[in-house]
């Protein structure tokens, strides 16, 4: 795994050993990056199920002003933490530990420009995070994106809360889909 592009470029990521994460591989981080890059630069990026923090990292390497990185694996993020003093992101980024859906209940405010989420596929953790950001002030006009199985059905999120999805781009075995509020 590495940086794609920016001021980090070609740079190798370390990621974490075992099954417990999925990094998301470079050919969809360059497309899901390229759907993205107009609303990079200067954003506040929030990167949730972090993993090894491959998508926060090419977040700042390609502009973002400033990310966080929630993450409940201590193993991960003791990665997180590596690969963001190998980049030199350290002032540019925060490192939290503790389960996504704790940190979205705990914010005041949702001051993110994009949030993006990679929790493990079919638990639906997603859900229960959308849920609780829709409750939330959004300060800002701010995308969530969600990688998850293809297979995932989102109708909920139309249906039963008052964010849209605007875009959906599938790959062979996951898709990413692109909401914001309505």
């Amino acid at each position: 795994m590495r940086v794609i592009a920016g001021t980090a470029r070609s740079l190798p990521l370390k990621t974490v050993e075992g099954l417990d994460t999925r990094p998301t591989t470079d050919r969809i981080k360059e497309t899901l990056f390229n759907i993205l890059m107009p609303d990079i630069p200067g954003a506040e990026f929030l990167d949730l199920f972090a993993g090894s923090g491959g998508i926060g990292i090419e977040a700042l390497s390609r502009g973002a002003s400033h990310a966080v990185f929630v993450e409940n694996s201590q193993k991960a993020v003791n990665c997180i933490n590596e690969n963001i003093r190998f980049t030199k992101f350290t002032s540019s980024a925060d490192v939290i530990r503790t389960d996504a859906l704790s940190y979205i209940r705990n914010l005041r405010e949702n001051n993110f420009d994009i949030i993006f989420m990679d929790p493990p596929y079919g638990k639906k953790l997603e859900q229960d995070i959308i849920f609780e950001l829709d409750r939330k002030n959004f300060a800002k006009d701010g995308i969530v994106v969600i990688e998850a199985a293809l297979h995932e059905d989102f109708h909920y999120i139309e249906e039963k809360t008052g964010f849209r999805i605007y875009k959906i781009k599938e790959y062979k075995t996951n898709k990413h889909i692109f909401i914001c509020k309505n």
